[in-house]
């Protein structure tokens, strides 16, 4: 089994880590990376295409020096190396036309507020890890107990 790759993206290390310890619960199924800045994650992603990795998901705060979330998440959204990659949105301080932009441009699937419930953020993760595997079509049963049960059993029946 391929271990997926989730990357997390925000300029505060201590939120930065608390994403990432929030996604942990993920580790037999996907190698979880973090970067402090748009910058870093697009290096990261660069050396991951080139490996031919499984990028599935990338979450990102949008206020950050340099190229902000969104922007990073358009030019993400527009790269035809990542064309199943699941995006979440994570800010506290976004603008009604910043949202916008992050749906209209960026096709983020997510978007969640700071501070963030736990939980919440597992579940969507979850729905969209189990998403990207069936969309790329790397879905095998080692990856039975990660995928959205709900979704399993919609795309097995060919409801999606």
């Amino acid at each position: 089994m391929e271990k997926l790759f989730i990357i997390c993206v925000d300029d505060q290390r201590d939120v930065l880590h608390s994403v990432a310890r929030d996604v942990q619960t993920f580790s037999d199924w996907a190698i979880i990376e973090e970067c402090e800045s748009a910058a870093e994650a697009a290096d990261l992603l660069e050396d991951l295409a080139t490996s031919g990795k499984a990028v599935a998901l990338i979450i990102c705060d949008h206020i950050m020096p340099g190229t902000n979330g969104v922007d990073f998440l358009t030019e993400l959204a527009t790269d035809n190396r990542f064309p199943h990659l699941k995006k979440i949105l994570l800010t506290g301080q976004a603008t009604q036309k910043d949202t916008i932009e992050a749906i209209n441009n960026a096709r983020i699937d997510y978007y969640l507020e700071k501070p963030w419930d736990t939980e919440k953020l597992q579940r969507e993760v979850r729905a969209l890890l189990s998403a990207y595997l069936f969309d790329t079509g790397l879905f095998t049963m080692e990856y039975r107990s990660l995928v959205d049960p709900r979704l399993l059993m919609t795309r097995l029946q060919g409801r999606e």
